[in-house]
């Protein structure tokens, strides 16, 4: 039977051998001559000897072994290599128990499968996929792989080999600024030798043992070695925006291109996408202050609270749950109260209260503010024609409602008042529009339409936070604007600080050459609103008055204020 086997391996498609073991040790009891080409010995088993003895001592002759002995417990197959560089071979070794030779020693058939060239490719088709094919660096999942490498690697003052062992590792994350518009003044093909040129910059900044991928379009990762801790990343982050402050000089131009740098340190085991996040984190952090940051964890649970946030309020949004406060503006001469200004308010059912600092600029960053802005404006001013039919008749108050301006430059805002007005019946003169300086300096001429179409629904325009922006006074002059309203941080420091009353002098001398009504906020003592009531101020707010107050409490406040002591 067993010379049978033996017979039948020549007719085999495969490489394939029958291997025994005695004493022991291994033996070849038969091979095909499909095996015998693979290893090389062209067709002659004799030549194979010298062969056998080299495996049969490393791991395949391990792996033959321990299957003979025990083929139960043992693998049957294991992939196995052999030579170096270009000549490095692989293969696939499949084992399969055969009959005990005639004096009882175990057998086994051999099936060598020959994978070089599919491993070949496979390599290939690898380094391709992990190389970036305009810069020829890395790309970004290369890079994830360098930092977990990096990461593993042993730390040390001396390693063994008597050599200096880093520190650790930092990983940067380098964005070119401006590049989309580069791009797309100049064209596609321009912005592709600006990056390689950007690229071989930055390789000439790095030390040896540092490593450059391109992350992204205009994003490069640099994995730096830290001998000196902290400063060793900072220093490259300053020789990276020395080499850049040259010039580029493309196709007859000389380009100025600037960048921004994240940095983050590496601890022990770092997860390398958490790792990356953090320095593209840092970049957000550096072009905002403009100059290289150190990512701060900190300041990530900040900007992962303002995500939650954000999601929260979106849910907020969609089920009702905010409200709107009412701050009294009362007439600084009479006492009286002559309007409100509306404010939102939001009670997390598992947080509690979140401050409007918090969460409005939330709204303006992701454009929530666009939902929030219409839901404040119908709900105020359906709050009013409800006071309204609760008195019995139109009460003489108008109410102010707030305008960021993302809404000015977003939406269409005398639309948005118009149904508003339309849906409770109000006329125009009973709502405010309050605006900041803001909105009107990033697009003017957007802002003077807006303007004029807020008034040809006969509502009342007021500048909010008068006197902290940036506005020309020719934009006073230009507006159809009715109210400017005095920033508080003038108002509360008047009673300390002559230059302060000055300045709130100044503005309501303006307001009253303009024809403008004035309004201070930030009102919370009797001592202040005498004083701004002496000055010429028409109304005013503050906690002195009162709070913010709920729509019943709020309508409550006026009526309490109509016979004033």
């Amino acid at each position: 039977m067993a010379s049978d086997t033996v017979s039948l391996l020549g007719a085999l498609p495969i490489a394939a051998g029958v291997f025994g073991l005695k004493d022991g040790k291994l033996w070849v009891h038969a091979l095909n001559s499909r095996f015998l080409e693979i290893a090389g010995c062209h067709g002659t088993p004799e030549e194979f000897l010298p062969t056998f003895i080299h495996h049969s001592g490393g791991g395949g002759g391990d792996f033959v072994r321990a299957f003979l002995e025990d083929p139960t417990r043992s693998p049957d197959q294991s992939d196995y290599s052999d030579g170096e560089g270009l000549a490095k071979r692989y293969f696939t070794l499949k084992l399969a128990p055969l009959e005990a030779d005639t004096d009882g020693s175990p057998r086994c058939l051999l099936s060598l499968v020959d994978r070089t060239v599919e491993i070949q490719a496979e390599t290939a088709l690898r380094a391709e996929m992990l190389r970036d094919s305009l810069t020829g660096l890395p790309n970004r999942l290369a890079f994830t792989e360098m930092i977990g490498e990096a990461g593993a690697a042993p730390r040390g003052p001396i390693g063994r080999d008597g050599k200096i062992r880093p520190e650790g590792h930092a990983v940067l994350v380098v964005d070119m600024l401006r590049f989309s518009r580069i791009n797309e003044s100049m064209g596609s093909l321009f912005g592709d030798e600006l990056l390689i040129t950007f690229a071989r910059r930055l390789v000439s900044a790095l030390r040896a043992g540092d490593r450059l991928a391109r992350t992204g379009g205009n994003e490069f990762g640099v994995i730096v070695t830290l001998r000196h801790g902290i400063d060793d990343a900072l220093k490259a982050a300053a020789r990276i925006q020395e080499v850049l402050a040259a010039p580029f000089k493309l196709a007859d131009l000389e380009i100025k291109v600037e960048c921004a740098i994240g940095a983050a340190m590496m601890h022990e085991d770092p997860d390398p996408e958490e790792l990356f996040r953090n320095a593209q984190f840092a970049v957000k952090q550096a072009k905002a202050l403009g100059c290289p940051q150190l990512y701060k964890p900190e300041e990530a649970s900040l900007a992962r609270r303002r995500f939650s946030i954000e999601t929260e309020l979106r849910r907020a949004l969609e089920k009702d749950e905010l409200q709107l406060f009412y701050q009294p503006l009362v007439n600084l001469a009479s006492g009286r109260v002559a309007g409100f200004e509306a404010l939102a308010r939001w009670t997390h059912p598992d947080r509690g209260k979140i401050s409007p600092t918090e969460f409005i600029p939330v709204a303006e960053e992701s454009g929530l503010i666009l939902h929030l802005g219409r839901w404040a404006m119908n709900r105020a001013a359906r709050t009013l024609a409800d006071w309204d039919a609760q008195e019995g008749a139109i009460l003489p108050i108008h109410l102010g409602v707030n305008l960021s301006a993302i809404q000015v430059a977003r939406d269409n805002i005398a639309e948005m008042v118009s149904d508003a007005l339309k849906t409770s019946g109000l006329t125009g003169d009973r709502l405010t529009l309050e605006l900041t300086e803001s909105s009107i300096v990033q697009d003017p001429q957007r802002a003077q339409r807006v303007f004029e179409a807020l008034k040809a629904l006969n509502t009342t325009v007021a500048m909010d936070d008068f006197g902290t922006g940036y506005s020309s006074l020719a934009y006073l002059q230009r507006l159809p604007i009715d109210v400017l309203k005095i920033d508080r941080s003038f108002v509360t420091g008047m009673m300390r600080d002559a230059d302060s009353v000055a300045i709130v002098r100044a503005i309501l001398s303006l307001a009253d050459a303009l024809g403008m009504s004035t309004t201070a906020e930030g009102i919370e003592s009797v001592e202040l609103a005498t004083l701004l009531a002496a000055l010429g101020c028409v109304s005013g707010q503050g906690f002195h008055f009162a709070r913010p107050l709920p729509a019943e409490a709020a309508l409550a406040y006026f009526k309490s204020r109509q016979r004033p002591s």
